[in-house]
């Protein structure tokens, strides 16, 4: 099992790479990410701390399973959304709230294989996102590299209203996929909001999102020559099953 300490420094790294002004992925105190302890805790990014310099410290250790009850717990108010984030601390005594993502990511981090989540906003995926052919625009892959990294397609979540409800709604979409796919998904789209990538290490959680993100500005310039020119399904299945191309993605995690 990995010491705590070491997955602490993985998600401090993650967290400032992603949060580097010149990436654009976040801006002042967007964004959220998160890694999973073990089975009964997780880390996540404080509320109102800033990903580009955050230390050790900006983040809250919080029992998943108190996060993940919130769930089932019906329709909540904002202020008992709090309380709960708050109660389930493991240091009760902490200044710091956890961010109001914080059911998101216990969700995403309780699927088998996933270690760390990152939640950001690249101004190229939102340009795209918030665009009235946003799920259109996203319903084919455009080149190879971007299936070996970002997987055969995203999981795509009309909008709702951040914390708990975008929790519910990313757990369903997360469903149908597997349902779909058979696989999980390395991307999850949030329309009008911003695009969640999540895997084993942090390092793959960032080669995810950089690739995501270049492939939204791909996206956008191709409306300026026709529009989208889509892998057919056949060619996306025969690039996510190749061996050499697994060999690559392997490589991601390292």
């Amino acid at each position: 099992m990995t010491a705590r300490s070491d997955i602490l420094e993985q998600l401090v790294h993650m967290s400032r790479q992603l949060g580097d002004p010149a990436r654009d992925f976040v801006l002042l105190h967007e964004g959220n990410t998160s890694a999973s302890i073990d089975d009964t805790t997780l880390l996540v990014k404080a509320s109102g701390r800033q990903l580009c310099d955050i230390e050790a410290g900006g983040f809250v250790e919080v029992r998943t399973g108190d996060v993940l009850a919130m769930l089932e717990a019906g329709e909540l108010t904002d202020e008992q959304i709090r309380d709960a984030l708050a109660a389930a601390r493991v240091d009760p005594s902490a200044a710091l709230r956890p961010s109001v993502e914080t059911v998101l990511h216990a969700v995403l981090l309780r699927l088998e294989g996933i270690g760390f989540v990152a939640h950001t906003h690249p101004s190229d995926v939102n340009a795209i996102l918030c665009a009235k052919n946003a799920r259109e625009a996203v319903s084919g892959r455009l080149f190879p590299d971007e299936v070996v990294v970002c997987g055969p397609a995203p999981a795509f979540v009309e909008y709702v209203d951040p914390g708990l409800p975008l929790a519910r709604a990313v757990r369903g979409a997360v469903d149908a996929y597997v349902a779909e796919w058979r696989e999980l998904p390395k991307v999850i789209l949030m329309q009008n909001h911003g695009m969640i990538a999540m895997a084993a290490t942090g390092a793959e959680v960032e080669a995810v999102t950089a690739m995501c993100a270049k492939t939204a500005k791909i996206l956008r310039g191709t409306y300026a020559f026709g529009g989208p020119s889509y892998l057919s399904d056949e060619s996306v299945s025969r690039i996510h099953t190749r061996p050499d191309e697994a060999y690559r993605r392997r490589a991601l995690t390292e």
